[in-house]
């Protein structure tokens, strides 16, 4: 341990050893009990400050304070309440479009009587391997 050391564990952390880095808690205060004088004149110095920044208390907030914020808080307003009912109205009209567009595309479809192709022979008509289900046993 250094007094250079020394000084700045004392300067961040005061002058109570249970607050010092646990590492350097060991070295700190061998170095206190080999440097007394030095030593007692900075923890004098710090147990004066930590003293008064232990003193500082925050009383509860007023019943003035109180309204003052309260009185200053957001309030909802019958705007945000409108742009909810829009983006509500917004995501139903979407809705309703999509609808009508797959509705028009079925009757295309059925009006043009050309109906789409299939892409491949239903499923109860083949095996796993492909092709028909034809009884091929007998050859």
């Amino acid at each position: 341990m250094t007094p250079e050391r020394f000084h700045q564990i004392i300067a961040a952390y005061g002058a109570e050893p249970r607050r010092w880095p646990d590492d350097e808690r060991a070295a700190a205060q061998a170095w206190a009990q080999a440097h007394r004088v030095e030593a007692d004149t900075l923890l004098a110095d710090a147990a004066g400050l930590d003293a008064w920044l232990a003193s500082d208390e925050v009383e509860p907030a007023g019943l003035e304070l109180q309204r003052r914020i309260i009185d200053g808080a957001p309030r909802a307003r019958a705007s945000m309440r409108r742009r909810w009912w829009w983006s509500g109205a917004a995501v139903a009209g979407v809705g309703l479009l999509g609808g009508a567009a797959g509705a028009f595309a079925v009757s295309f479809f059925v009006l043009s009587g050309n109906p789409p192709p299939l892409a491949h022979e239903s499923s109860y008509l083949t095996s796993s391997f492909g092709g028909t289900s034809a009884d091929w046993s007998g050859e």
